[in-house]
């Protein structure tokens, strides 16, 4: 969209895609093309390159720049049921690609930045343009959070949304560390979890193979004691 003569951009990032535990977080902000210059004197980047501290300072900035924010959750209930279903090309980069395109149709950019999920970034491009009503000029890299500082704002306000997500389940199921597979901490709370109560939690998504390896492990522990 142009809007009285500026040019209105987007930048469209994920935060939490392969995390066990909470929602995959799709934030997108819009500002107008002038403003970019206000992104880098801020120091806006990739999320994964800033602490958690300078994520809450840059992402409170980046809200007073930005001339809209739209934010979409995939909730773990969600994913397990497109992860589960095993559709060739329909998973959960799919999945993601729909959040993404609306999203965009929301804001309604002249252009959009997205970094893409999938390993065929123009596939990824494909998917969300054929559902878009409106289409906008759609840049669709690999590293795009890197790249591009509007997709960098993008990435840092999905992280703060998450992380602040993360923060309440912790207050209702204890520490559980990162909630990533690769975290024997997040590993082992689960493990115990289950083995104590019997159930995965709601805000866990129960397709990941480690979930069903500890399933199945408790399963086996039963027929050895029965």
């Amino acid at each position: 969209m142009i809007n009285g003569g500026s040019v209105i951009l987007a930048g469209i990032d994920e935060a939490g895609r392969g995390c066990l535990i909470g929602p995959l977080i799709i934030a997108g902000l819009t500002i107008e093309k002038k403003d970019i210059q206000k992104l880098l004197s801020l120091g806006v980047k990739d999320s994964k390159k800033i602490s958690p501290k300078k994520r809450n300072e840059l992402a409170t900035d980046i809200l007073k720049i930005a001339k809209t924010v739209k934010y979409f959750s995939i909730e773990p209930k969600f994913i397990d049921i497109i992860v589960n279903r095993n559709q060739k090309l329909r998973k959960l980069n799919y999945l993601e690609a729909m959040g993404m395109a609306r999203i965009i149709s929301e804001l309604n950019p002249y252009e959009a930045y997205v970094d893409a999920a999938d390993v065929n970034a123009l596939r990824f491009a494909n998917d969300i343009m054929n559902v878009l009503p409106n289409k906008p000029k759609l840049i669709c890299e690999h590293k795009a959070d890197n790249n591009y500082v509007i997709v960098g704002a993008a990435s840092i306000l999905a992280k703060v949304r998450r992380d602040s997500i993360i923060t309440d389940i912790k207050k209702i199921y204890g520490d559980f560390n990162s909630g990533y597979p690769s975290d024997p901490k997040t590993i082992n709370w689960l493990k115990n979890w289950y083995f104590k109560y019997n159930y995965i939690p709601c805000h866990v998504r129960s397709s990941w193979m480690p979930v069903k390896k500890i399933i199945k492990d408790y399963e086996n522990l039963a027929k050895t004691n029965a």
